[in-house]
């Protein structure tokens, strides 16, 4: 039987193929594995604490240092670079000289804003009685009709917190306040509330002079924890680049606060406890029982922050410079917040609003980037052809709710 050689050739050629094929699906299936577990060896190192820890402290060392790309430029050039340094170094020094008229425009504002302030003090203390004018407030006609049959069906509520229509003022106004700002809500006690009912105002005073600042005024009334009727807290702002880092620059910024000492009736300081400790002794073995006055957790800590040293460019440790920083957080918001538009942090409204605008700029984001990289993407998509939902050509697509 005689055999075609040719046909042998392509047989062998086709075995030879078939064989390199199994051998490449082999190594791609390998090197698959192995980039299955490099993948799940680095998620598993990313979620080290350790290993995040030393990645962020490469990126921080890499910021703002020069790249290899600015060091290989000719002198001629690095020189212009310099020249234009000089410019940004200039308007850098503008930019201060702006802030500092801006803070010279908000104290003089401040000063049209206090009679609003002082006469809302005068409706919360009960001082003062609104007329019926005065109280028609025809924004949220709709939000008035609710409150007030809830109030109607509600009165047995304001009876168990010892209100009815003989009612002073605003009961507990700024305490509500205060509980309902999750910045402030954190701080306060169980302890502190008893006291916090006597908080009668909050007022803000501008500093004219240097250094920038302002100062909190918290107004009690009498009570029996304390014979301050304010409490104060000082807050110093800088306004000027840095001498060695002029480029990090980015406005006022607070480095100091100031807080102010609490009179304390016999027995009444809550920001201090005293805790028992037994101690042995350790060569006769025996023991006793000493007590030791240490800091309680209380809203009125507030008043005594950390201190730094007077010059705004000397270096603070970092543990202090941590609480330094939360305490400048909710002094400013304080400030910029919670006095200007107390009334609606007392009805909730603030919060809501606040709530309402970050989920409105996530979703109009998101939506708004898918769109994007969907008409981007089609290289065949024609706005003129688009067709709206059983329109025809040409017709303009629906808008969407945002």
């Amino acid at each position: 039987m005689s055999k075609d050689p040719e046909k042998g050739l392509e047989t062998m050629d086709d075995a030879e193929s078939e064989q390199q094929q199994q051998q490449q699906q082999q190594q791609q299936q390998q090197q698959g594995e192995s980039g299955n577990e490099s993948a799940s060896v680095a998620a598993q190192l990313m979620r080290n604490p350790q290993v995040l820890a030393a990645l962020q402290g490469r990126l921080d060392g890499m910021i703002g240092s020069p790249s290899g790309y600015i060091e290989s430029l000719p002198k001629v050039v690095k020189r212009r670079i310099k020249a234009l340094k000089n410019l940004q170094l200039k308007a850098t020094n503008i930019e201060a000289a702006f802030y500092e008229e801006v803070h010279a425009l908000e104290c003089k504002y401040h000063k049209l804003y206090m009679p609003l302030y002082e006469q809302r003090s005068s409706v919360v203390s009960g001082e003062y009685e609104p007329t019926d004018a005065e109280c028609e407030f025809t924004l949220d006609d709709e939000i008035s009709l609710e409150m007030e049959d809830k109030a109607t069906i509600g009165d047995g509520d304001a009876k168990l917190h010892g209100m009815d229509e003989h009612t002073k003022g605003i009961p507990d106004f700024w305490l509500t306040v205060c509980k309902n700002v999750e910045l402030l809500s954190e701080l306060i006690r169980e302890h502190d509330e008893p006291i916090l009912k006597h908080l009668t105002d909050i007022t803000v005073a501008f500093s004219e002079k240097e250094p920038m600042g302002f100062t909190l005024e918290f107004h009690f009334s009498s009570n029996e924890h304390f014979t301050n009727t304010v409490l104060t807290k000082e807050y110093f702002m800088k306004c000027r680049p840095d001498d060695k880092e002029p480029f990090t620059f980015e406005g006022p910024e607070i480095y100091k606060c100031k807080g102010c000492t609490i009179d304390w009736q016999k027995g009444k300081n809550i920001t201090l406890k005293t805790i028992k400790k037994k101690q042995k002794h350790k060569s006769r073995g025996s023991t006793r029982t000493v007590t030791k006055t240490v800091q309680n957790d209380s809203f009125f800590n507030f008043f005594n922050p950390p201190s730094v040293p007077d010059d705004p460019d000397a270096d603070v440790d970092e543990e202090v410079q941590g609480q330094l920083t939360a305490d400048f957080e909710i002094g400013h918001y304080i400030r910029e917040r919670i006095v200007p538009r107390a009334v609606l942090y007392f009805t909730g409204e603030a919060l809501e609003e606040d709530d309402y605008d970050d989920e409105e700029e996530e979703e109009d984001g998101d939506e708004g980037s898918e769109e994007d990289m969907d008409d981007e993407e089609d290289p065949d998509f024609d706005p003129k052809k688009a067709r709206a939902p059983g329109g025809k050509a040409g017709d303009p697509q629906e808008c969407k709710q945002q």
